[in-house]
């Protein structure tokens, strides 16, 4: 620290701190932005999910995700009650039922991907089109290198993320 910069040079230059402060940041203007259409990251993120792997059975698809089954049930019937997803009969396991999403939660998602959209332009805008590919080429590579599954926020996996704000899918 220096009387003319109080800032902690040592945080400053650390790669999981300014991660971390990005990642907050992003996570809670990407709940703000939500707010308006009632659904949080975590719903927008099953949304994705669903509409990349709709059709498998909730236990298929906890396990592809690595969440725990009562918190996919959770989930699942969240968005059930909202009229977003509804469970059918699994076309080849009778005893399991398969999550589909149904038109609302569609519209749903085409609304709150708009605003993911947004968002992702709004962090990078300090950064050219070559930039921002590089960066984010980079991220993917330092996140798979930590054995983060592509696409799936890690707070997904605990019972904490239920209730959280995390940001799971955009």
């Amino acid at each position: 620290m220096t009387e003319a910069d109080p800032r902690p040079v040592l945080l400053a230059d650390s790669i999981p701190f300014v991660l971390s402060q990005l990642g907050t940041q992003a996570t809670f203007r990407f709940t703000d932005l939500l707010t308006p259409l009632g659904i949080k990251p975590q719903q927008f993120g099953m949304l994705r999910i669903l509409e990349a792997a709709g059709g498998r059975s909730q236990q298929q698809l906890s396990e592809a995700l690595g969440i725990h089954r009562n918190v996919m049930v959770g989930l699942v019937d969240d968005l059930e009650k909202r009229g977003f997803v509804e469970r059918r009969k699994h076309p080849t396991d009778r005893r399991a039922h398969a999550v589909y999403l149904l038109p609302a939660g569609y519209e749903m998602l085409t609304r709150a991907a708009g605003i993911a959209a947004a968002l992702d332009a709004e962090i990078t805008s300090a950064l050219d089109a070559g930039e921002r590919e590089t960066l984010l080429a980079l991220l993917q590579k330092t996140a798979a290198g930590s054995g983060l599954l592509p696409g799936i926020h890690p707070g997904f996996t605990t019972d904490r993320a239920a209730g959280s704000g995390c940001d799971t899918g955009h």
